[in-house]
């Protein structure tokens, strides 16, 4: 028996027009293709268990200080109606991290979409049957996958909130990257009259795979991800950081037609420009955006502070008010991780140029919408 879900992405339009056959298919051959990835996008939300996950997730959960900004938005949206979260994506820590917060607050957690690589072992088994994530096939060209993806994710909110990353994966070079705009669409398609979108910005003091993703970002290659996870292990030795999670004004989509590339297009670079001014600047990035391969402390903080002015004055998400806060706050947790080191005489020196560099790109969005400091490294 079908559930009901399956039935109504059946019923759909587009759908149905696929089913009719054509391109080289006959219509039992579209029909099983269909149904093959509707058993891929299936997945179950178990909230009761979903809480619990915070005991065996502690050993992780510990290390991270959730920090929420302006989370009352989330809870008056979802008393409104349906509430789709849109964010920037830092970290595999991002799927733990965003939903938790609402959690705090008493909010329910939305169905989150991930990528496919992510689905492996226990792992995946948790997203399919607890968490309720989706695995999408990022950069997927089958015309039936994206057909039924469209119409899973399109009825899938008539049922629950959703959670999704405009940039598609994670940034691996630190910048706020283009945004993507297949879920978006298909979220329009889903028609709800009560529908928003709460632009949601991320942002930590250190990422914990720091070093994995501005490495792949250098060779231009992916690694494959029970090898990530196992290099994460290592980064988490003595891991400590803050996680500030910012909740933007509710946008309402109603306008919007989703069958229009301008809309769309439209609508996602809005998101992800005020996805952009939410994200908070923290002092690793103002510090990694200011260092060059050797210079004084006080040197430091002239260019730190000459940044805090550049984005403050954009009205930037401040964390951060100094050049002399910003290497008081970020020089233990940077050099703790082996990227900067500071002599005896106080002079700071660059280790990692890589990753020092994907932490200065964390805030290239906002100093390239003012005056740029000098080039760096």
């Amino acid at each position: 028996m079908l559930d009901d879900i399956t039935q109504a992405v059946l019923a759909r339009e587009d759908v149905a027009r696929y089913l009719r056959g054509g391109n080289g298919q006959t219509e039992l051959q579209a029909r099983e293709r269909i149904h093959a990835y509707l058993d891929e996008l299936r997945t179950t939300q178990r909230y009761p268990i979903y809480r619990a996950l915070k005991h065996p997730l502690y050993p992780i959960l510990r290390k991270i200080e959730r920090i929420d900004e302006h989370v009352s938005i989330a809870r008056k949206a979802t008393a409104a109606g349906r509430v789709i979260y849109i964010s920037n994506h830092k970290s595999h820590l991002d799927y733990l991290v965003e939903p938790l917060v609402l959690d705090d607050s008493g909010i329910r957690p939305p169905v989150i979409a991930a990528g496919i690589n992510l689905f492996g072992g226990p792992l995946g088994l948790l997203h399919r049957h607890v968490t309720g994530a989706i695995p999408i096939r990022r950069n997927a060209k089958d015309p039936a996958y994206l057909v039924t993806l469209k119409a899973y994710v399109a009825e899938l909110l008539h049922r629950h909130d959703l959670l999704f990353y405009i940039e598609g994966g994670r940034s691996y070079s630190g910048e706020l990257k283009s945004p993507k705009t297949g879920l978006l669409h298909a979220t329009l398609q889903a028609e709800r009259t009560d529908t928003v979108v709460v632009p949601v910005a991320v942002a930590y003091d250190v990422v914990l795979e720091d070093h994995i993703l501005a490495h792949q970002a250098s060779k231009r290659r992916q690694r494959p991800f029970a090898r990530e996870v196992a290099e994460m292990v290592r980064y988490a030795v003595g891991y400590q950081s803050r996680a500030f999670v910012t909740f933007g004004s509710a946008i309402d989509i109603r306008g919007f037609d989703g069958e229009s590339r301008r809309d769309v297009m439209g609508l996602a670079h809005a998101i992800r420009d005020g996805i952009g001014m939410l994200y908070k600047v923290l002092p690793t990035a103002v510090m990694a955006a200011a260092l060059r391969p050797s210079m004084t402390r006080r040197d430091l903080e002239a260019r730190c502070d000459a940044i805090i002015d550049t984005v403050a004055a954009l009205g930037a998400n401040m964390g951060v008010r100094s050049g002399r806060e910003a290497v008081e706050s970020a020089t233990d947790p940077l050099a703790s991780r082996n990227i900067i080191h500071v002599e005896r005489g106080g002079r700071y020196r660059i280790r990692e140029r890589t990753v020092l560099r994907y932490y200065a790109r964390t805030i290239q969005h906002l100093l390239s919408g003012g005056r740029r400091p000098p080039r760096t490294h």
